[in-house]
């Protein structure tokens, strides 16, 4: 389970990962990667979440900011890496270099934009773990990174957006700030008036982008998750699900059933989701499995 890329409550937010600590996922990353003036959790309350789900069997990750602005900003992204527990997400390539630096295991996030096996290799040189290529990029894309890989470097694991809203694209402006006509430096934590973001329509009505805060996301949630064995095929470890609401537990649930066995395969049943990118098409599109399988 990705971080949570919404402004919660601290007591929604506690309530969240303990019931992720009662789920079947085996991977969650925390921490706040959109805005640093979302403080409702501190230092001291990621790392009780942190403890509360590396007791309960799981393997955490600290998330950084994607974007960083100030030098206190790097300060507590430095404070991130020397956390002595767990590793780090890094979503900002100079997180990246001082984890690097700090000899700390590592993620690269889909934003440090790795589109080729030479640029992989070099991130694996300085001790990445594990990678998520960009957001856009296809399947055919994937196999291919992988397949060039040099045997003689160890082969970091791949980990897929899976589920959820795609994170699009990050500003130094503030979206939801702006929609309330209000500064930046004076947002009154608007964001979370809108815990599944603000939704942005077309002149046509339609359903296009959901804004929260700096960051940009698709209104529809992207679902791959019955391509979890075409993903395996092709070499990727991990699929990653970044939800919106609790209810989005349920899914990692029904993957859980289908990775042990006991279904065959998941049938997508949202109305609303998108899939085009991993297919080689525009984001926006939902290619069905008659389409695929034709």
């Amino acid at each position: 389970m990705g971080p949570l890329l919404y402004f919660w409550s601290a007591e929604r937010m506690r309530s969240l990962y303990q019931l992720v600590a009662e789920s079947p996922v085996d991977i969650v990353y925390l921490g706040e990667t959109v805005c640093s003036k979302r403080r409702e959790f501190r230092r001291e309350d990621w790392m009780e979440m942190t403890e509360l789900l590396l007791a309960a069997g799981k393997e955490v990750v600290l998330s950084s900011l994607v974007l960083l602005e100030a030098e206190s900003e790097m300060s507590a992204m430095r404070s991130l890496c020397e956390n002595g527990r767990v590793a780090i997400e890094a979503n900002d390539i100079g997180v990246a270099y001082m984890a690097a630096e700090l000899e700390v295991p590592f993620v690269v996030g889909n934003t440090l934009n790795v589109y080729n096996t030479r640029t992989l290799a070099t991130w694996a040189r300085r001790g990445m773990k594990r990678w998520q290529p960009p957001l856009e990029l296809s399947r055919e894309g994937v196999s291919a990174i992988l397949a060039a890989w040099p045997d003689e470097l160890p082969r970091p694991e791949t980990e897929i957006f899976a589920y959820g809203r795609l994170p699009l694209a990050h500003s130094a402006r503030c979206y939801t700030a702006r929609a309330r006509n209000l500064p930046k430096d004076q947002c009154e934590f608007a964001c979370i008036d809108y815990p599944e973001g603000l939704p942005l329509y077309t002149q046509e009505h339609q359903g296009l982008f959901q804004i929260n805060g700096i960051q940009t996301q698709s209104q529809h949630h992207c679902n791959l998750l019955n391509q979890s064995q075409d993903m395996a095929q092709r070499g990727v470890d991990i699929m990653r699900l970044s939800i919106s609401h609790e209810d989005d537990l349920k899914k990692l649930q029904s993957l859980h059933e289908v990775l042990i066995g006991q279904q065959t395969r998941l049938q997508v049943t949202d109305s609303e989701s998108c899939n085009g990118y991993w297919f080689g098409q525009p984001g926006q599109v939902q290619i069905t499995d008659s389409e695929l399988y034709a």
